[in-house]
């Protein structure tokens, strides 16, 4: 198949997902076009299978500001009719599904035969953020509603697009899924020895995110806190975000500057989460956990709220520890059972490697994909 992937090409979970699952379509014989105002994270230079397109949102001055739904819906049309697409996929309902549905209309009015079918994949916050704004809820509905297969990434959100958008139609759970063979544990002694001093009883606690306020970058702080308090402990931040900044100065107020680490934005995680002893995800929403995932892929414990799509991820007790979002006192003693108790550790790492490895390799959910591309195209063009 011929498929135009629209994606937002940053570091959080969409733009992430797009890329893998682009990577490992191209690789399964797809001819993949990427549709992006920028090279999406993990793209490299040259990618068999794969085309980059870049969309331009020039500002005019009669308009406010660039208007980025009508060049990428530009960009589609353009992209379509030179490589003759079989599907466009769109990564995010506003404004990725909403241009999708425009450039179908212009395909469709000016094209023989049919514009490509629209699949639109639900990541989160376009419908737990944008979608729950009344200044675009109805938009957000339409645009599902147009889509000719909506996937979701969790059961979670898909309830809340029912429920909070009045959705009525059919909606795919399809999760997220990492590259099996590179996300898992590696050895870094040099890499740990540097975050811990060489101190063999330093235990290294992690967290991974975009820093937005939704992560909760305070509960990380407060709880890393009380954690240090009982286990000698470093915490490492890896990621950029605007929470970041808020979070140095938390730990500047609590005097413990000196342990926590601030490593940025990092394209291979899976180093820093091989030398990690327990990964902390306080969020107050998360519709999958993605950067959980990574974690439990690399045998890291991780200590979550109980929120959104995580329990299906994480089954508590068996592959990490789940919390209410405001325990505070409860996650850091979880955080520190599994600090203390190697045996308890021991067996939740196992456990969660062997989780992601049965439900959340490419191998298995790529697939899936395929197959309602393929299902899509056969009602959209047979029926």
């Amino acid at each position: 198949m011929t498929i135009g992937m629209i994606c937002y090409a940053s570091i959080g979970g969409s733009g992430i997902v797009a890329t893998e699952l682009s990577l490992a379509l191209a690789a399964r014989g797809h001819s993949i076009h990427i549709i992006s105002t920028e090279t999406p994270f993990r793209i490299g230079d040259d990618q068999d299978g794969v085309t980059l397109h870049r969309v331009r949102a020039p500002a005019y001055p009669l308009f406010r500001e660039p208007q980025y739904l009508l060049s990428i819906a530009n960009k589609v049309v353009e992209v379509s009719r030179r490589s003759k697409l079989d599907i466009i996929h769109a990564h995010y309902a506003v404004p990725h599904a909403t241009a999708a549905f425009l450039a179908r209309q212009v395909l469709s009015s000016t094209e023989r035969g049919q514009a490509p079918a629209v699949v639109t994949t639900l990541h989160g916050t376009d419908i737990t953020l944008v979608g729950n704004d009344p200044s675009y809820s109805e938009i957000v509905a339409f645009s599902i509603q147009q889509s000719d297969h909506v996937t979701a990434v969790s059961a979670s959100l898909r309830q809340a697009t029912q429920a909070n958008l009045g959705v009525s139609r059919e909606i795919e759970v399809i999760p997220n899924f990492l590259d099996c063979t590179i996300h898992r544990r590696g050895q870094f002694p040099e890499l740990r020895q540097r975050f811990t001093q060489g101190a063999p009883d330093v235990k290294i606690v992690v967290h991974v995110s975009n820093f937005r306020p939704v992560k909760r970058i305070d509960r990380v702080i407060a709880i890393f806190d009380r954690i240090r308090r009982q286990v000698p402990a470093r915490l490492l931040l890896v990621g950029d975000g605007p929470e970041l900044g808020p979070a140095m100065q938390a730990s500047r107020d609590l005097g413990i500057t000196d342990l926590v680490h601030a490593a940025g934005a990092q394209e291979d995680v899976q180093r820093l989460l091989s030398i990690s002893d327990v990964f902390l995800l306080p969020s107050q929403e998360e519709s999958f956990g993605l950067a959980a995932l990574e974690a439990m892929a690399c045998g890291v414990p991780v200590v979550a709220s109980r929120v959104g799509g995580l329990p299906e991820v994480i089954e508590d007790g068996v592959t990490g520890l789940l919390h209410i979002p405001d325990d505070l006192d409860g996650a850091a003693a979880r955080a520190v059972a599994l600090l203390t108790d190697s045996g308890l550790h021991e067996a939740v790492s196992a456990a969660a490697t062997r989780r992601v490895l049965h439900d959340f390799c490419a191998d298995r959910v790529v697939p899936m994909y395929e197959a309602a591309y393929a299902r899509t195209l056969e009602r959209r063009f047979f029926t």
